[in-house]
């Protein structure tokens, strides 16, 4: 089994070296500055704090946190990268555009370390087998495969350094768009007294549009806040055609994820449209 390392601790990273370590991988983080509730999850996935020459020292390095993250995590690990005497593959997982991607490894390339490009589409992995796909691309992109045979699911896609990465931008634009968007409606028809009225036609003509948004809304109340940064990733990669829409789904999420600090007005709305009180 591969040593592996990951940061961070978030859902995402502990529900994946969860997974890893219930198949017999040694998986290794650092819990420097990390909050209680980040160690908390740590120990319960299993994951073992590690010096930075540590984490550098394993096999394949995972980087899974939130975007604005990515450049900096990379540039702090980079010494110790260059330090080690056995070269790990560097995989960037985390909801970047493609020319965030191509900047990160441009930073991983002086140390020797393999890089790869990567992005997760899916929710974290769960007791009940499920498990997000992890599209890899670029050169050294197989070389991640050897995680299949500890519970993930790792899919090369055609392309060099920026192709997974503008898989996963394009297919978040979309979902997390369509979140967005729906939200946005379903808050303003109930501040317009059409609440009523616009559920019954949704009954009636999109029955199933209805249900996907009863699936997808209420998980976002807790998730806004990292979604912020992807929708301005997201902005960067369509380019100015589309640039302001994603501007503006970020400010939407912005302002989700400060009432889920606050009052909780807006969730308690969406809940009550979606029949959920």
């Amino acid at each position: 089994m591969p040593s592996i390392a990951i940061l961070a601790q978030g859902a995402m990273g502990a529900g994946i070296a969860r997974r890893l370590t219930e198949r017999g991988a040694t998986v290794l983080t650092s819990l420097a500055g990390r909050s209680a509730a980040s160690a908390r999850r740590a120990a319960e996935a299993g994951m073992r704090d590690a010096m930075p020459a540590a984490l550098a020292g394993a096999d394949i390095f995972l980087s899974i946190l939130p975007p604005a993250e990515a450049r900096a995590t990379a540039a702090f690990l980079a010494p110790a990268l260059a330090a080690a005497p056995r070269k790990a593959v560097f995989a960037d997982c985390n909801a970047i555009s493609p020319e965030t991607a191509r900047e990160v490894a441009a930073v991983i390339a002086p140390t020797g370390a393999a890089f790869v490009d990567g992005g997760i589409i899916g929710g974290p992995p769960r007791a009940d087998g499920y498990t997000p796909v992890l599209y890899v691309s670029g050169e050294a992109a197989p070389l991640l495969l050897a995680l299949n045979e500890c519970g993930l699911d790792v899919r090369v896609t055609p392309g060099g350094i920026g192709a997974a990465s503008a898989l996963k931008m394009s297919y978040a634009g979309i979902t997390k768009g369509l979140v967005a968007l729906s939200s946005a409606m379903l808050l303003a028809a109930t501040r317009g007294g059409a609440a009523e009225g616009l559920r019954a036609e949704l009954e009636r003509s999109q029955p199933q549009l209805l249900a996907w948004f009863q699936r997808m809304v209420p998980p976002m109340y807790d998730k806004a806040y990292r979604w912020v940064g992807e929708m301005e990733e997201i902005a960067d990669f369509t380019g100015p055609q589309a640039a302001g829409i994603y501007q503006a789904i970020a400010e939407f999420y912005r302002g989700m994820a400060a009432d889920r600090a606050g009052t909780g007005l807006e969730a308690a709305a969406l809940d009550a449209f979606l029949g959920r009180k």
